[in-house]
């Protein structure tokens, strides 16, 4: 079955140029009325393809790091259309520095773009999204923030948090149908241009990812997944954490080192589905060491 996107409303941040513009296209080929954002003039270049394609789009330049701007922007979305339907976090910036030679302030400014710019709209898409019982929302990671990359503490930091948000909002949304994924991308952009090999640049074409994201905002889309993608590779990432060693008696530094194959055997590792889950799991297991009926 053709995946299509005819009547939803999307907003793409970031969407004049590299992914976000890719993103923004696909979702327009296939029917959507997307609203382009962007803080550059790229953003109306962008509405000008799709229109000329004969699809419909508007274009929005609020910067995601301001709240009032942002609550603006889906207002007249709201205005326009009546309704969103697909919200993809894309915006972003570097300010790559070791981290000895990082300024604070620079620091602050990725994780305002990043984290706080994806907060800022998917707060102001929620209510909305809620009352229609229906939304599907994708936040941006990167593989700086799942498994690190010199030079990008701020960067790294910022993509690291999108997991976390995606994992509590997929569990408030799922009553009212609002299913929240991350894609972790590794794309040649404007961002990573001069960074990678000529040769790389020319396999991780954006548009061998974008597919993967309008599958995570399709209808019958999955909720609480990492997607990772690049050169039309497609993996999931999942956090695990393994069974670990109880230690009984003298719980000490020394009985950690003894203890610490164990503690670290990949075996039979779980995806948990929610911190209370780790709760209930290390106090169940307490509990049957030392013989206490625990009814939970």
């Amino acid at each position: 079955m053709m995946i299509r996107f005819d009547n939803r409303v999307a907003i793409v941040t970031g969407a004049g140029a590299g992914l976000g513009r890719c993103h923004a296209l696909g979702l327009a080929a296939r029917g959507a009325h997307v609203v382009v954002n962007d803080m550059g003039a790229g953003a109306n270049a962008v509405v000008a393809e799709i229109e000329a394609a004969g699809g419909t789009a508007m274009a929005y330049h609020a910067d995601v790091s301001d709240e009032t701007a942002v609550a603006a922007m889906v207002s007249q979305v709201m205005n326009r259309f009546g309704r969103i339907d697909i919200l993809i976090n894309n915006a972003g910036i570097l300010r790559d520095k070791t981290f000895a030679k990082m300024e604070m302030a620079d620091f602050r400014k990725v994780i305002d773009v990043h984290l706080i710019g994806s907060a800022n709209c998917c707060h102001a898409v929620w209510p909305i999204m809620r009352e229609q019982g229906f939304g599907r929302i994708v936040l941006t990671a990167s593989g700086s923030g799942l498994y690190g990359n010199f030079g990008q503490s701020n960067y790294g930091a910022a993509k690291a948090a999108m997991v976390g948000l995606m994992k509590v909002l997929h569990l408030e949304g799922a009553r009212d149908d609002i299913r929240v994924n991350t894609l972790a991308p590794t794309a040649a952009t404007a961002m990573t241009e001069g960074l990678l090999p000529e040769v790389a640049l020319a396999l991780l074409r954006p548009e061998t990812i974008t597919p993967g994201v309008l599958y995570l905002v399709s209808d019958d889309a999955p909720s609480r997944t990492i997607l990772s993608a690049g050169a039309g590779t497609f993996a999931v990432t999942r956090i695990t954490e393994t069974q670990g060693a109880l230690i009984e008696g003298d719980i000490t530094p020394e009985a950690i080192a003894d203890h610490w194959d164990q503690i670290t055997d990949p075996k039979d590792a779980e995806d948990l589905e929610n911190a209370f889950a780790q709760t209930r799991k290390y106090a169940l297991r307490a509990a049957r060491a030392q013989g206490v009926t625990l009814d939970w």
